[in-house]
């Protein structure tokens, strides 16, 4: 006969086979996360993107100059981009409003006339001796820009953090004070930058029985665009850095209480957004084949237009809107010039009656 389990041994079975219910139970709770719907890709944006290049062929007529209308389109939107996307870092990652953007593009382009100036006898040289002449303005153009934009964040934004109001007005001084002193440096008159010989000319693709001709710039400059843009993407979507970054911006104490320094990564970041505005100088000079101390000022418009498109903050916004202004305002430029001066202005109210929080907007805004 078996003995009889005492009170404290059955109470200890029931605690027990408790336990292993509720441990059921909160299995069963976590285990239709996967039937949970989610959030769909919004197709919409891109597919204007397609929609106003497919409009585009029929209205040039010459299939040939359309590729070529496009494909210089693309570029300048992916110039145009690489230089928003740092505007759009600052603000989407750190709510700054920097209106003093533009003294790191014209810094990073009066940066480049000097670097391939100091390399001019590189210019009858290879094509590769060319090419690293260009890179190395790009990186050096990055750099100090970079440099500059540490400064500028720890003495100008930095007293201002959570002010929009404070922000607008002491970042335009900013810039109109780093305007002034790159005259100092260059002198207030217009500097030419030309491309060297192996950027010049452009490849001829066959396309629906005709040549299109495809500038060999433009194709760099595409290239270029792309790659940053993968990269922001993937630091920001796949790295701890920005997984970092994202969840200071929605709780700063809970990530400073995990022993990260949080005030360190938005330095990082203001500097980031400079190095790119310096690299799109380069670029955005390079394209003209002139510099300007105005030049930043001159394109901070467009920027802003650019990322109220793609929706306060938004990467992705920023990256389409910048291709729809590049496309539309080549395709006007070609069939309507005097359309051009304001088809930008025309698109942005166009897109915001569409969508009033812009193309992607961020939900935290």
């Amino acid at each position: 006969m078996s003995p009889q389990p005492s009170e404290h041994e059955a109470a200890a079975a029931r605690g027990t086979r408790a336990a292993l219910v509720l441990s059921k139970s909160a299995q069963a709770d976590l285990e239709p996360q996967d039937s949970l719907p989610k959030a769909q890709f919004d197709w919409k944006p891109l597919a204007l993107l397609v929609a106003i290049a497919i409009v585009g062929l029929p209205a040039i007529g010459s299939p040939s100059t359309w590729l070529t209308l496009t494909v210089a389109g693309l570029a300048m939107g992916m110039i145009i981009f690489i230089i928003a996307s740092g505007l759009t870092l600052v603000f989407g990652l750190m709510d700054v409003l920097n209106f003093g953007h533009g003294v790191f593009i014209a810094l990073g382009a009066f940066i480049a006339t000097s670097v391939m100036g100091g390399m001019a006898g590189w210019a009858g040289a290879s094509g590769a001796a060319q090419l690293v002449a260009v890179f190395a303005a790009m990186a050096v153009g990055m750099a100090v820009a970079g440099a500059v934009g540490w400064a500028f964040e720890r003495v100008i934004v930095r007293p201002v953090y959570g002010m929009h109001l404070k922000q607008i007005l002491i970042t335009m001084g900013g810039m109109i004070v780093g305007e002034e002193i790159i005259k100092v440096i260059w002198g207030p008159l217009q500097i030419p930058l030309p491309l060297p010989d192996v950027l010049r000319g452009a490849f001829l693709l066959p396309f629906f029985g005709d040549a299109a001709a495809v500038e060999k710039y433009r194709v760099l400059a595409t290239a270029i665009g792309a790659v940053v843009f993968a990269a922001l993407v993937f630091t920001l979507g796949r790295t701890k850095i920005g997984l970092l970054i994202r969840a200071g911006v929605q709780d700063r104490e809970m990530v400073e209480s995990l022993g990260y320094r949080i005030r360190r990564l938005f330095v990082g970041v203001f500097v980031a957004a400079s190095a790119l505005a310096g690299l799109g100088g380069v670029l955005w000079g390079l394209y003209q084949e002139n510099v300007t101390p105005q030049i930043g000022s001159q394109v901070n418009v467009l920027l802003f237009i650019v990322i109220i498109i793609g929706g306060l903050g938004s990467t992705l916004g920023s990256f389409v809107g910048a291709l729809l202004v590049g496309l539309l305002a080549n395709y006007t430029g070609f069939l309507a010039p005097k359309v051009a001066l304001f088809s930008n202005i025309a698109l942005m109210v166009a897109i915001l009656l569409w969508r009033p929080q812009g193309l992607y907007p961020v939900s935290s805004r």
